[in-house]
């Protein structure tokens, strides 16, 4: 049954991780994440305020600063950008329908959002609620997410196809060159695939690009137009590269899920296909706690600041695969699903797979 997008409301139901040691009903997954479902209207307003505002004044901060030293410029970049992220997780829980429960008020304060952090609103929206819809289905890879080839694919395929993969999956390119071009280059445009959407999702990526074009144009003549390079780009490339790594590493660790259709569910999707990235609380702040991904994905109604409390109220939800910092640096290198072993492992790992085949025969 093909499922209504615009209406996705995902029912819960399957295993805890490992996937054998919970079969829960799905009317026990609904019952378990719903008290946590309604948004608190002072707590999102009170996030709009801290998040715009400490983003602006940073911004204000970064501009007085140019006077002394572009050093103390740089190093204000870094928590503007930590802001950016912020505002781009109340985007992302706007689209999500559960920031608010005003429907237009919080298409606008999206709308608004995706201005800042030069994300088409609408389109966007679409495309992620796809990847919610698709997550670890191996038919719908690349969709909102990293393309992620399985082993049998990449050795069946040719010189060409595997070099050009292996730069793509290449951790410099992938974190350092992709997330820039996909902001400031990328989203300006509505891919080839989305013909058939909506006319409003698609010119709603010409209406964002006209506004941003707008405040550019504005800032400039305010400013001049170096001094607010000198201050933007670092903050939009810090928060994209940031922002990139971050929603990787929710899904890309070795013992993640993935199936094919006729096997895929949903919640396995969520809670093995998505891990709890355990951050230090001035990072779990500045990330709108969009580590406790495998409870994002489980209820995208949840809004973000009562996944925390939904995590430590419910055991259940505490047994998945935890990443640190430390250890998520490791899950830049997996690169290829092993369909055999039912794991994510890197081209080195192939290369010994392959020699030890080799030495058996």
């Amino acid at each position: 049954m093909k499922l209504d997008l615009e209406q996705l409301d995902p029912e819960i139901g399957a295993d805890g991780h490992p996937e054998s040691e919970h079969k829960l009903p799905k009317s026990l997954w609904t019952k378990m994440v719903a008290q946590y479902q309604q948004p608190d209207v002072r707590t999102s307003i009170w996030q709009v305020i801290n998040s715009f505002g400490g983003f602006v004044l940073t911004w204000c901060l970064m501009w007085l600063s140019l006077r002394y030293s572009y050093v103390l410029t740089l190093a204000l970049s870094v928590p503007a950008a930590g802001f950016l992220m912020r505002i781009f997780i109340i985007q992302h829980d706007c689209g999500h329908g559960s920031f608010l429960k005003s429907r237009s008020v919080s298409d606008v304060i999206g709308t608004i959002a995706g201005i800042l952090t030069l994300t088409p609103y609408r389109f966007w929206r679409k495309s992620h609620a796809i990847h919610h819809a698709s997550a670890s289905n191996l038919e719908e890879r690349g969709v909102g997410d990293v393309y992620t080839m399985t082993v049998s694919e990449y050795l069946e395929a040719s010189r060409w196809e595997r070099l050009k993969y292996r730069v793509y999956r290449n951790p410099v390119f992938l974190f350092g060159i992709v997330p820039g071009l996909l902001f400031i280059v990328l989203y300006r445009f509505p891919y080839s695939d989305s013909k058939n959407w909506k006319k409003e999702d698609r010119h709603s990526v010409y209406w964002t690009n006209l506004a941003i074009a707008g405040v550019v144009a504005g800032m400039c003549l305010l400013i001049g137009w170096r001094e607010f390079l000198l201050i933007q780009l670092p903050i939009t490339l810090i928060s994209a590269s940031a922002g990139t790594f971050l929603f990787y590493v929710q899904h890309q660790f070795e013992d993640t899920y993935w199936a094919n259709k006729p096997e895929w569910e949903y919640a396995l999707a969520a809670m093995q296909g998505s891990s709890y990235y355990q951050m230090p609380r001035v990072f779990q702040w500045f990330t709108g706690n969009i580590g406790f991904h495998h409870i994002h994905h489980l209820s995208p109604r949840i809004p973000n600041y009562r996944l925390e409390q939904c995590h430590n109220e419910n055991p259940l939800f505490q047994r998945v695969v935890v990443l640190t910092f430390w250890s998520s640096l490791r899950t830049m290198f997996l690169t290829l699903w092993d369909e055999k072993q039912k794991k994510l492992i890197s081209f080195g790992e192939l290369s010994t797979l392959r020699q030890s085949s080799a030495g058996s025969v």
